[in-house]
């Protein structure tokens, strides 16, 4: 047996119907393309968010894509590829990266369900928040390497300010 044979377990719940659910009760917009894809849309406070869900079979794992609303310039996507390196340094769950052809900045995961586990509801939630949590935290640096000219090392200093209390 090689590591890719895969055994054909039924689930009882499918991972995607699962993700509806949890966009229902938490009343997200979201669309179901297909029996293994659903894409749902939540706010931010620097923006909103579209989450897209697949799910994989033969490798009994569910992809998630966040789309960040920032579309890179090409003159700037060469600071943006630093931008990256720097960001994933820092990520332990998840990555960054630059979907070229469009131009957009994606936080994707993958979470493996091997051997017929199905997901929970925690899992799921935990893995929107983490996303969600990922993006907030590097919006800002995104805009300024795009929107304000700086480098990716001035935008992650920038973005790692940290204020105390409020004004």
């Amino acid at each position: 047996m090689s590591l890719i044979d895969i055994d054909d377990t039924e689930r009882a719940t499918h991972p995607v119907d699962l993700v509806e659910q949890i966009a229902n009760s938490n009343d997200w917009s979201f669309e179901r393309s297909g029996e293994d894809e659903i894409t749902i849309s939540t706010s931010g406070r620097w923006a909103d968010y579209h989450a897209s869900f697949s799910w994989m079979d033969p490798f009994e794992a569910l992809h998630m894509a966040v789309a960040l609303d920032i579309k890179v310039p090409e003159m700037r996507r060469a600071e943006v590829t630093k931008l990256l390196a720097l960001v994933n340094e820092r990520q332990w769950m998840g990555h960054f990266d630059l979907w070229a052809e469009e131009g957009v900045v994606m936080f994707r995961h993958v979470l493996l369900f091997s051997g017929g586990l199905v997901p929970g509801e925690a899992q799921i939630e935990a893995l929107v928040a983490h996303a969600i949590e990922a993006c907030e935290q590097n919006y800002q640096a995104f805009q300024f390497v795009i929107w304000a000219g700086k480098s990716a090392r001035e935008a992650m200093e920038a973005s790692l300010f940290e204020t105390v209390g409020e004004a």
